[in-house]
Formats: C-alpha cells, structure tokens, sequence
C-alpha cells in the first residue's frame, strides 16, 4: 500500500496544486487583483503549455523516476508559494508555465512507476488509489479556498498556504521513491516513440483534454456569474473535487468486470453531458450538476485511458503515455483560448467541446 499511498500524495500536490489549485483562487483573483476572465485564460493556458512542454521532454530525456518526479514536486511547491508572494502578470505566466512542466513530469513518472511496481507487487487493483490523488487534491485545494473565502483572506493567503502545504508533502515523499523502484532498477523503460497504431488512442486523448478543461478552469467563474454568495459558489469546485476521487475509486472496481476501453468510452459521454450542462441547466443547479459530471469523469478517463495505453503498448507504455499526455496538454491550451479568441462568453466553447467528447467516444467504440 506504500506505493499506492505515495502515488496518491505525490498526485494530490502535482494535479490538485499545481494543475488545479488556480481554479478556486481565480475568482478571489479577480476579487483582489482584479485579473479579467481574459487574462485567466492566458495564466491558465500557459500552465498547460508548461504541461505540455514536460510531457515532451518526459518522452526526451532519460530521467530516473525518482529524480524526476521529486524535482517535480519541489519546482511545485516553490512555484505556488512564489504566486502569493509576486504580483506582476508576467512574473505570474512565468511561475504557471513552471508548474505546468513540474505536474507533466509527476503524473508520467508517478504514472509510469507506480503501475509497474503495483503490477511487480501483484497488486494492480490498487492503480485507483493512485489516481484518487487528483480528486483528493482538488477536493482539498477546494475545501481550503472554501474556508479561506469565508473568513475574509485572498488569493495571496491562498497560494501561500497550498504552497507550503504543497512543501510539506514534499519533504514527506522525498525518500519514499528509491526505496521502492529497487524491485524494477533492472527494467529501463523504452523511450522509443509511439507506434503509429496508437495514434487514434492519442487523438482521443487530446480531445479529451479539450473537453474537459472549460469547465476545469471555469466552473468557480461561472458558479459565481450564477450567485453571488461564496458560501454556496464556493461549493462548485469542492463537489468536483469529491466527485473525481469517488468515482476513481468505483471506477479501479469496475475495471474487474469491464474494459478500461468501455469505462473510456461511458466516461466521454457522461462528460459531454456534463460540459453541455451549464448550458441545458442555467443556473447555479446546472453548475453543479457539471461539476458531478466533469468532475466524476475526467480522472476515470485518465486512469482508464493509461490502463489502456499500458494494456495495448506494453514496454512502450512510458512512451505512449507521455504521447497522450501531450495531445492531452495541447487540448487544454486550446480550451481557455478558445474563450478569449471566439469571445462572447462561454457558450461556443462548450458546445464545440460536448460535440467533440461524444464524437472520440464514437471513434473509441470503432476502435
């Protein structure tokens, strides 16, 4: 179970912090900072082109797992502290683009190492509590912006605190990762790039990554248009939290019984529902409702579609991985883009994204 519990920890901080944290902080931004929602899609995007500059240089450069995935977790905890500590937008997109390549490198390597030591150890059921770190650490990252709201603090006072939060479990992990690679020191993962049969694997990936990633980044926003009270707009992103580590858990139970493939497929439907919501159900219901379905599907969707790229790639599985993981962080620089591009508010962006998500699901069940 260590291994399980230290790739859940090491999750938490790099999707739940330094993915995520932004979310919840961005309407307290534009309460104290008066950031537009223009100018969060460009910190939101240059996060995510940071993840998609990692998970290129994942596939590069030979690192040791252990290596990697601490330098990761310390490039995020200094990052986030540092975003409560500057206040210049360019000092901002710098420290974003930073944490963005740290969270790509912890989820391919902690991706990549945790499922070969499950899997030595005879324990792969246990791949779901990994991933239960990203809910665990959005739920968190919610919850604490939550309480901070309700007793007056700002966005400063909560990057600070993830920040240190995010240290702290640093210094926790630090040793844990060579003491457990020792049982497959022997096996060097390939670093070779993906064939070209998985490249409709990668394709839907990245379309997965677009159609999440509006309501990803935007959900608080659009709560807070719908309401104005913090104590219930403050809930969106707790309830996506919770949702993403509940379903994780039921999905890695699942997985027995049905194909990783079929979970895929169930779960891109469900989140095109889920993204359409806001719109089919305006109102602070529909938002939540959303955040149920996005929420409750976006980590399913990555723990069934690395379970995949494992199952159909093998010793290409590291390689294959970080493929996906870049097509996925080239839809997430499309998504707020897309809002500050098209204009007009969030509707076009959603109904592209819904439309696009039951199309992969489509092409998934074609194969």
């Amino acid at each position: 179970m260590s291994v399980a519990f230290a790739g859940l920890a090491a999750l938490a901080v790099a999707m739940g912090i330094g993915r995520f944290a932004f979310t919840p902080i961005l309407p307290m931004m534009r309460e104290d900072a008066g950031l537009t929602v223009a100018a969060g899609a460009w910190l939101a995007s240059a996060n995510y082109l940071g993840y998609l500059i990692g998970a290129l240089s994942a596939i590069a450069l030979p690192l040791r797992p252990a290596t990697a995935i601490r330098a990761g977790l310390l490039a995020i905890g200094v990052s986030t502290l540092a975003m409560g500590l500057e206040h210049d937008f360019f000092a901002w997109t710098l420290l974003r683009t930073i944490a963005g390549v740290a969270s790509a490198w912890v989820l391919v390597f902690v991706s990549a190492w945790a499922l070969e030591q499950l899997a030595a150890l005879g324990r792969p059921q246990l791949s779901g509590v990994v991933y239960a770190g990203v809910g665990t650490g959005v739920a968190v990252a919610g919850g604490a912006c939550l309480i901070l709201m309700r007793i007056g603090a700002g966005s400063t006072a909560a990057w600070l605190v993830l920040g240190i939060a995010s240290l702290a479990v640093t210094a926790v992990l630090w040793g844990v990762f060579d003491k457990e690679t020792s049982i497959s020191a022997a096996a060097a993962p390939s670093t070779q790039a993906p064939k070209g049969s998985f490249w409709p694997l990668i394709l839907c990936y990245g379309i997965y990554g677009f159609g999440y990633i509006i309501p990803a980044t935007f959900l608080p926003v659009m709560a807070r248009e719908a309401i104005a009270d913090p104590n219930l707009f403050g809930w969106a992103w707790p309830v996506f939290g919770a949702a993403a580590l509940a379903s994780t858990l039921l999905a890695s139970r699942l997985a027995r019984y049905v194909s990783h493939r079929s979970i895929w497929i169930a779960s891109h439907l469900l989140m095109a529902l889920g993204v359409a919501m806001p719109l089919l159900l305006p109102g602070l219901a529909g938002i939540l409702l959303a955040a149920l379905l996005v929420g409750g599907t976006f980590v399913v969707i990555t723990l069934a579609g690395l379970q995949e790229a494992r199952s159909v790639a093998g010793a290409q599985a590291r390689p294959l991985i970080a493929a996906m993981t870049s097509a996925f962080a080239l839809g997430q620089i499309v998504g707020p883009l897309s809002i500050s591009l098209v204009g007009g508010g969030f509707e076009r962006p959603l109904i592209v994204a819904a439309a696009l998500l039951a199309l992969s699901a489509l092409a998934l069940i074609r194969r």
